[in-house]
């Protein structure tokens, strides 16, 4: 289940770009993101592990059975509906924190054309006015420079550096941490999420 209003915001067009716009994940995407992830292996190794099996995508896909927890959007070419890739909103924890974890990718068909950078801005626009999150956080590897220069461009700001932090593609893998609040972006909320206290 969606959390109430989040498909009318996600289909809204002010919310899209000239040229992409944002969906959620669902078991319909399977046949295409498993294509696309197998077409992207190369591009995808080793800075991110996706789903290959149609077994393994739907695991991946109840990991956003519950919205209040974690968010898994698609990007799409708006003149043609075709997948450029996908975002996740993981690991959201209210309260004081008000926080999400970003996991992203590219797929190869459409990579380098930009349409992740304008994805990833209306992902953040999402998360803050919508979800009422006040900060999102990325880990990349440190040689991932294609990722690194897409957080720089939004505005993330660099904040540490995690030895070992994710296990991918076999391996235990350093991690850069970035970060972006909603006041950096000027993306603010019309009011604060229920679950943040009052002081």
């Amino acid at each position: 289940m969606r959390s109430d209003g989040a498909g009318t915001f996600l289909t809204d067009e002010r919310l899209g770009s000239c040229r992409v716009t944002l969906c959620p994940i669902t078991g319909d995407d399977q046949r295409e993101f498993l294509d696309l992830v197998h077409a992207s292996a190369d591009l995808h190794r080793p800075w991110m592990a996706l789903p290959t099996t149609p077994q393994e995508f739907q695991t991946y896909l109840r990991r956003f059975d519950d919205p209040a927890a974690a968010e898994g959007l698609l990007v799409r070419v708006r003149d043609t509906g075709a997948v450029a890739g996908t975002v996740n909103i993981n690991s959201i924890i209210r309260g004081r924190f008000q926080c999400g974890s970003l996991g992203y990718a590219a797929f190869a068909p459409s990579a380098g054309q930009g349409y992740m950078s304008e994805g990833l801005g209306l992902v953040l626009r999402y998360a803050f006015e919508h979800l009422r999150l006040h900060r999102l956080e990325a880990n990349i590897q440190p040689d991932n420079q294609a990722s690194l220069k897409l957080v720089r461009r939004l505005g993330f700001r660099m904040e540490g550096y995690s030895p070992d932090l994710l296990f991918i593609d076999g391996a235990w893998r350093d991690h850069e941490r970035w970060a972006i609040t909603s006041t950096m972006t000027g993306h603010v909320p019309t009011g604060p999420h229920p679950t943040l206290p009052l002081r």
